[in-house]
């Protein structure tokens, strides 16, 4: 990856500035798309433009896809739809295509489309148009090498070259039979071994794998995974090669969904840069911290209702935040480990009441621990009374185990009705785990200070 030093970047500009397009050239030409997409970041949009206007039309469509959604969103704003066709779309393969028209308006679409040379590629980038941008659908390209299964191996070869001239890359021959079905794969191997094959379905390996077009992204990102997988074949519900899904597009789309969670987690309602506008970041932020503000008077309500222990023992206020940490670190804990479950497949839905029942025991266990070893220091060091120590003990074993089951129940519970179980690591967990936790610590002490004052 190449730095863009003040240096180097004052060295471009002054390039611009002087619309010297040899020198501009010049300096572009040595770089990667990947770097010229990063230096387009360090410059403003009149000057990438003039840059941009300066590649070939290949290196441009490389270069529009590394570019972050947004700053390409704003380039493309500034052109035509006619060059966004010509420029783009016809040197984009059909996903990436796609990609691109989706962040478009449909009323955007419907130009762009018009002015695409190539029926055929307008035809497959409106079908997967169709398909939801979070399924195997949404996700594959129409881009690869087809044979027949009948086909002899030097017919299969001409065919291959054919369809070859208008690829990128080669990562594996699908075979299909007479009905397009999917039947196959043809090693590469196999052309070398066997050049006379009578017919390709005698030496093709049977029954890959395979993803239907409805089959939700993070279950393919698990099937690369499970069988290292370069690519993979997309098929419709009667099994007809529809289109291919390669391992780069499937990292990409784990990176986002990572983001995504992590921003989840973080108590952010939608997808938000460092980059962004003032407003954008506020209306991302402020409806947890809201909830949070209300967790919060709800807690003080709580202690209000129970003024009458505070006033028996004032040293119980000051495990407030002893309990409430404990509950809310304890329960995040859990959510991460049955939300991180989830996402890699190591964890059944099937076996929710089994994941329950083991939180249970755990949860039994840290409690355990935990209230024996505050129990000892309020003994030694505490200088606090028998009422007040039982009730940290007894309210904290009790917060632990509420705490681990909550944090188990509530991702499954969202996974079960489809919505993101990554929800739970946040703020969510943590104000009602701080919630149940006060009425838990409050009630237990209330009742032991009456029993023992």
């Amino acid at each position: 990856m190449k730095e863009y030093t003040p240096e180097y970047l004052e060295h471009i500009r002054s390039i611009i500035e002087a619309r010297d397009e040899a020198a501009a050239h010049k300096e572009l030409s040595e770089l990667h798309p990947a770097d010229i997409a990063e230096l387009y970041q360090e410059l403003d949009l009149e000057e990438a433009e003039f840059l941009y206007k300066l590649l070939d039309d290949d290196v441009a469509a490389d270069v529009l896809m590394e570019l972050d959604e947004d700053d390409r969103r704003k380039l493309l704003s500034t052109m035509p739809a006619e060059e966004i066709a010509k420029q783009f779309i016809d040197h984009l393969d059909t996903d990436d295509a796609v990609d691109i028209i989706q962040e478009l308006d449909e009323e955007d679409r419907d130009e762009i489309l018009s002015h695409i040379d190539d029926v055929e590629q307008a035809g497959d980038i409106i079908d997967l148009l169709k398909y939801d941008e979070d399924t195997a659908g949404g996700l594959m390209g129409t881009e690869m090498i087809v044979v027949n299964e009948n086909w002899s191996m030097p017919e299969c070869i001409k065919q291959m070259r054919m369809q070859a001239e208008d690829l990128d890359e080669i990562y594996y021959v699908y075979v299909v039979d007479n009905d397009s079905k999917l039947r196959g794969v043809l090693p590469l191997k196999k052309m070398i071994t066997d050049p006379s094959v009578s017919k390709i379905k005698h030496v093709m390996e049977v029954d890959p794998v395979s993803v239907k077009a409805d089959t939700p992204i993070d279950d393919v990102a698990l099937d690369f995974e499970k069988y290292d997988l370069v690519a993979m074949p997309v098929v419709d519900s009667i099994g007809r090669l529809l289109g291919r899904i390669t391992v780069d597009d499937v990292m990409d789309q784990v990176r986002e969904s990572s983001e995504r969670d992590y921003q989840l987690a973080s108590g952010l309602s939608s997808d938000v840069e460092t980059d962004d506008t003032l407003f954008t970041q506020t209306k991302a932020r402020l409806p947890w911290l809201l909830i949070g503000m209300a967790g919060g008077i709800g807690n003080s309500i709580i202690l209000r209702n129970f003024e009458a222990g505070f006033a028996m023992d004032p040293a119980l206020a000051l495990f407030i935040p002893l309990i409430g940490g404990t509950g809310g670190n304890v329960g995040t804990q859990s959510s991460a480990i049955v939300v991180q479950g989830l996402a890699n497949g190591s964890m059944d839905m099937r076996n929710s009441a089994k994941q329950l029942f083991k939180e249970l025991g755990v949860g039994l266990i840290n409690g355990c621990i935990i209230s024996l070893l505050v129990l000892a220091y309020n003994y030694f060091f505490g200088g606090v009374s028998l009422a007040t120590m039982l009730s940290v003990s007894l309210s904290l074993m009790s917060v632990v185990i509420f705490a681990s089951v909550f944090g188990t129940f509530v991702p499954l519970t969202l996974e079960r009705f489809k919505i993101d179980p990554a929800l739970a690591t946040g703020p969510f967990i943590s104000i009602t785990n701080d919630i149940i936790g006060m009425v838990i610590y409050m009630g237990i002490s209330t009742m032991l200070l009456r029993t023992f004052m």
